[in-house]
């Protein structure tokens, strides 16, 4: 668990992320403890060293730039992580990740939590210039499944108080289908697109990236995206399920201002509202005319993993 204490100093800590060549003892002073106080404050407190959660940090950082940043020079993601040289940043870089900075940028990861470093404090730096902490407690998929249906209840029961002060007749007529705060015009074009740019969406905010490119939207190029999309959000989630991090946070960058959501959270929006396009675009194909699709109810799905 993050203490208050070494909240406060990994604040510093993130300040100085951009002061690569400070000092340790300048950073103790920052914090208004000693040297010697300040690295037994830090390794208590993380059970890390104050200089080797501030050398992974920044070499994270400038993995995340070499990635982000494609056409920025070596040299320069180099003397900002605190190197003064070519050679000696990529040394350290390969031994950090067993590649060098070129080759992590020829194939980056699917998924920029791939590029975080093994660290005790389960500190880590977060895009675009923060940290991530790590949640207090460990949470699984099947309490995110819990999670759901008691959202799921509540708010039953807050639809039933809420529909209670209103007459018979409204409450009585038959609905035209609202979409308020899922699409403005639905159509199945823009339902699909929808769903692959949700996908998109959240990686990106994952690697502290920018909105996805949403101009495509031919029934091929929405393949291809859903393609790429498909598979490193369910790379994402798996490594969620696996490690049982859903109550991390993350910085969502792609929001003006910048939001912080948990990984469970998010996890829970897009089965939401998927499931809400997912069933309206269903509607859509029926209308259409395709009435032999019926894999918008995840039951069958499902039960015939569970008979497998």
């Amino acid at each position: 668990m993050i203490t208050d204490g070494l909240d406060r100093l990994l604040t510093l800590a993130q300040t100085a992320l951009d002061e690569p060549e400070l000092a340790g003892a300048e950073l103790a002073s920052r914090a208004h403890l000693s040297r010697f106080h300040f690295d037994g404050v830090v390794r208590a407190a993380g059970g890390e060293a104050p200089g080797a959660l501030r050398r992974r940090l920044l070499l994270e950082r400038a993995a995340y730039h070499l990635v982000r940043h494609p056409r920025r020079r070596i040299l320069d993601v180099a003397i900002d992580a605190g190197y003064s040289s070519h050679e000696a940043f990529s040394r350290a870089f390969t031994r950090a990740y067993g590649s060098s900075p070129s080759e992590l940028r020829a194939d980056p990861p699917t998924a920029y939590r791939s590029l975080e470093l093994p660290g005790v404090s389960g500190v880590h730096f977060q895009p675009p210039g923060g940290l991530r902490l790590p949640g207090e407690r460990k949470e699984s998929s099947m309490d995110v499944i819990k999670q759901l249906v008691v959202h799921h209840v509540e708010s039953l029961s807050a639809l039933i108080e809420a529909a209670s002060a209103l007459p018979d007749e409204v409450l009585d007529q038959e609905i035209a289908q609202s979409v308020e705060g899922i699409d403005d015009n639905p159509t199945l074009r823009g339902l699909l697109n929808g769903m692959v740019t949700q996908e998109e969406h959240w990686l990106s905010a994952l690697r502290g990236g920018d909105w996805p490119d949403e101009s495509d939207q031919t029934m091929a190029g929405l393949a291809a995206r859903q393609r790429v999309a498909g598979r490193d959000y369910l790379e994402f989630v798996r490594r969620a399920v696996d490690d049982s991090t859903m109550t991390d946070t993350f910085v969502d960058t792609t929001c003006d201002p910048p939001a912080t959501h948990s990984v469970g959270g998010t996890i829970a929006h897009v089965i939401t509202f998927g499931a809400v396009r997912r069933t309206m675009a269903v509607g859509a194909l029926w209308t259409a005319g395709i009435r032999d699709f019926d894999r918008a109810d995840p039951r069958p799905f499902v039960d015939a993993l569970a008979e497998a």
